[in-house]
C-alpha cells in the first residue's frame, strides 16, 4: 500500500467534532499499516488535564487488540489536510511496541519519509 493510500485513509477518518463541553475529537486522524499489510486507524481526543490522546496512539491500540504490534508505515493527517508528523510520545511509542519498529517508515510531511530511528536517533533503550 502507498502513502497515498493511507493519506486517503487517514483523511476519511478525520471526524472533528465537540464531544463535552470542554473536549474535542477527531482533528487529527492516523492510519498505520502493520506487517499484515491491514491498515488501522484512529483519531486524536483531546480533553483537559492532558487526560486525552493521539490519533496514532489510537489506531496502535486498535492494532494491538487485532492481534498485531509491528508497524510498517504511518501518516498523520490533520483536519486542513496537512500530513503532520507524530509527536515524541507516539514515536516513541511506536518504537516500544515492537523491536523492529525503528524501521517504520513515516510520512512527516508530504514526499517526506524517514524512519522512526531517523525521528530517535539515540534511543534510550538500544
Amino acid at each position: 500500500m502507498t502513502f497515498d493510500e493511507l493519506y486517503d485513509i487517514a483523511k476519511k477518518t478525520l471526524n472533528p467534532r465537540k464531544i463535552s463541553k470542554s473536549s474535542y475529537a477527531g482533528s487529527v486522524a492516523a492510519a498505520i499499516m502493520s506487517e499484515s499489510g491491514k491498515v488501522y486507524t484512529g483519531v486524536c481526543i483531546d480533553t483537559p488535564s492532558s487526560m486525552g490522546f493521539c490519533a496514532e496512539h489510537a489506531a496502535i491500540a486498535a492494532m494491538i487488540t487485532a492481534g498485531e504490534n509491528r508497524v510498517v508505515k504511518v501518516i498523520s493527517v490533520y483536519k486542513d489536510g496537512t500530513i503532520i508528523p507524530p509527536c515524541g510520545r507516539c514515536r516513541e511509542f511506536i518504537s516500544q511496541i515492537h523491536d523492529d519498529n525503528y524501521k517504520c517508515e513515516v510520512m512527516v510531511k508530504k514526499d517526506t519519509v524517514v524512519t522512526v530511528y531517523d525521528l530517535l536517533p539515540h534511543q534510550w533503550e538500544k
